[in-house]
C-alpha cells in the first residue's frame, strides 16, 4: 500500500470534517487554477502555507514533494521564457529573455505550488476510504469512488507484478536497448501485466461477492458537521472569495 504520510494527526485540520476539506480544496483549486493575476495569487500561496502550517505537516515530507512538483516545472523554466513574448527581459549574446514568458513561467509556478500545497493540507490529511465516504455524501457516483478506492487499493499490488516480470527477463539476459527486441520484450510485458490485471480483478470480485458486497461500502464511523467544521468552512472560504476578487473585481 503506498504510504499515507499526513494522515495521522492532532491538528485543526485533522480534526475537521472531510466533507468540509474537500469542499475548501475543490473551490481553493478552481479559483486558483483560473487565477492569472499575480495579486491574487500571492495570497492564495499565503492562504495555501497557512493551511499548511495549520495542518502541522513535516515539512521535510513536504518538500520532497514540492520537488517532484518543480522538477517538471523546471523544464519549463528552461524553454518558455526564451521562446514566448516579444518584450527582451534580458540578452545573452543571442539568447534573449523574454519578459512575458517569465510572466508566464511564474504564474504556472505559484499556481502549481499553492494548489499542491492546499491538497497536502487538506485532502492528503485524510485516508483514501475517508476521502470515498465523503464523496458518496456529495452524491458522487458509487461506482467511480468504488473504481477510485479500489484503484489506489490495488495499484502498488500491479507495480509489484510488474517489477516481478522485469527481474524474470532480466535474470534471463535481457538488457534494455534501443533497438526492436527491446521493444517487443516491454510490449509482452505490458501484455502480460493487463492480463494479470484482469485475473486479478476477477478474483478480487469473486472474494467480495463471497463476503456479501451489494454494490456499497459501509463505515461503523459516522460523520458528523459540527460548529467547528462550519468556522473552518467560513473562515477559508471567505478567504477564497477574497482571492476571487482580487482576481475578478479589484
Amino acid at each position: 500500500m503506498w504510504e499515507e504520510a499526513f494522515i495521522t494527526g492532532e491538528s485543526v485540520v485533522h480534526r475537521t470534517d472531510p466533507r468540509v476539506r474537500l469542499l475548501v480544496a475543490f473551490f481553493f483549486s478552481m479559483v486558483v487554477a483560473f487565477s492569472d493575476r499575480l495579486e491574487a495569487l500571492l495570497p492564495a500561496a499565503c492562504l495555501g502555507i497557512v493551511l499548511l502550517f495549520t495542518a502541522g505537516l513535516p515539512l521535510k515530507k513536504v518538500l520532497l514533494r514540492l520537488l517532484r512538483v518543480n522538477g517538471l516545472i523546471l523544464l519549463l523554466w528552461l524553454f518558455i521564457p526564451f521562446t514566448y513574448g516579444s518584450e527582451p527581459l534580458f540578452s545573452l549574446g543571442p539568447i534573449r529573455c523574454m519578459r512575458e514568458g517569465v510572466h508566464y513561467v511564474a504564474i504556472i509556478t505559484i499556481k502549481s505550488n499553492t494548489i499542491i500545497l492546499a491538497l497536502l493540507a487538506l485532502v492528503a490529511t485524510m485516508s483514501v476510504f475517508t476521502m470515498g465516504r465523503s464523496l458518496l455524501s456529495f452524491k458522487i457516483p458509487d461506482k467511480l469512488v468504488y473504481l477510485v478506492f479500489l484503484t489506489y487499493r490495488y495499484i502498488h499490488v500491479l507495480l509489484q507484478e510488474y517489477n516481478r516480470l522485469l527481474n524474470a527477463v532480466k535474470i534471463r539476459g535481457f538488457r534494455a536497448r534501443t533497438n526492436v527486441h527491446t521493444y517487443r520484450t516491454y510490449a509482452y510485458l505490458m501484455g502480460m501485466l493487463f492480463i494479470k490485471s484482469y485475473e486479478r480483478a476477477e478474483r478480487v470480485r469473486a472474494a467480495m461477492l463471497c463476503r456479501g458486497f451489494k454494490g456499497r461500502l459501509y463505515s461503523l464511523d459516522e460523520l458528523e458537521f459540527k460548529k467547528k467544521d462550519c468556522i473552518f468552512l467560513c473562515t477559508t472560504l471567505t478567504g477564497v472569495l477574497g482571492i476571487a476578487l482580487l482576481e475578478w473585481v479589484v
